[in-house]
């Protein structure tokens, strides 16, 4: 397994597709983060809130999901490129164990995907801190707790990444998985929470952001340990039906 994980992170930092999506995380982040301290104060919802409320604040901190997203596309891309760029057959005769290979591959996503989360934690409290000592207000939020949503995108980006790595290496086409990762994303799962609000802390990208400090539809996220167990199930699932069923197929 060591050997396999090694190999995974010598695929991916050899590569510019990673830091590409890195930037385009971090880059979107702060845009979102700035356009929230912006328009903080119109009340229009919890993130337009003053940034001298706690509400405020916490709706700029959570801004994070740019980075999450493009953590689990990542995810998606380590095993994806694989059949996009026909090396699963050299993969699996270097490990003809694959349920091994997509353990590695679901880890190392893990590992990669908490960086994205990192970079996107520091940005939205670097913005979200800068904004609110350049207005002269006072934080609001304990520090404790604006760590919490820093660690809970870490961790989601983390998790996220995992899941992806399973997407992937169940749809296998890297376009159909992307597409998949956006559509359910920012599509189906606000159509589904934003209709039954008591399934919305149940949906996987929403447990992940609620890590975070972005409540779901209605309010009512998981507590912080559930939410990461849920989502782990839930990549456990995807990695468990991927090891049986399109992994094992023949590669063409």
């Amino acid at each position: 397994m060591t050997t396999a994980i090694r190999a995974e992170i010598l695929k991916l930092t050899t590569i510019r597709l990673p830091l590409g999506l890195l930037a385009t995380g971090t880059a979107l982040t702060a845009a979102m983060a700035a356009l929230t301290a912006a328009q903080a104060g119109s009340g229009a919802s919890m993130a337009d809130a003053p940034l001298d409320t706690a509400a405020g604040l916490t709706g700029l901190l959570s801004t994070t999901y740019f980075a999450m997203i493009m953590a689990m596309v990542l995810g998606v891309t380590t095993a994806t490129s694989e059949f996009r760029h026909s090396t699963a057959t050299l993969t699996y005769l270097a490990t003809p164990h694959r349920a091994r290979v997509l353990a590695a591959k679901t880890i190392t996503a893990f590992g990669f995907g908490l960086i994205f989360g990192l970079a996107g934690a520091a940005i939205t409290t670097a913005v979200g801190l800068g904004f609110t000592a350049a207005k002269g207000y006072h934080v609001t939020l304990a520090a404790t707790t604006i760590a919490r949503y820093g660690a809970g995108a870490i961790l989601g980006s983390g998790l996220l990444a995992s899941l992806g790595a399973g997407l992937g290496s169940l749809i296998r086409s890297q376009l159909a998985a992307v597409i998949t990762v956006f559509l359910w994303a920012f599509l189906a799962e606000n159509t589904l929470g934003g209709l039954f609000h008591p399934l919305a802390p149940y949906l996987p990208f929403m447990a992940a952001t609620s890590l975070a400090g972005s409540p779901p539809p209605g309010g009512k996220p998981l507590p912080f340990a559930a939410a990461t167990l849920l989502i782990a199930g839930i990549t456990a699932i995807t990695g468990a039906v991927a090891a049986r069923t399109t992994a094992q197929a023949d590669i063409s």
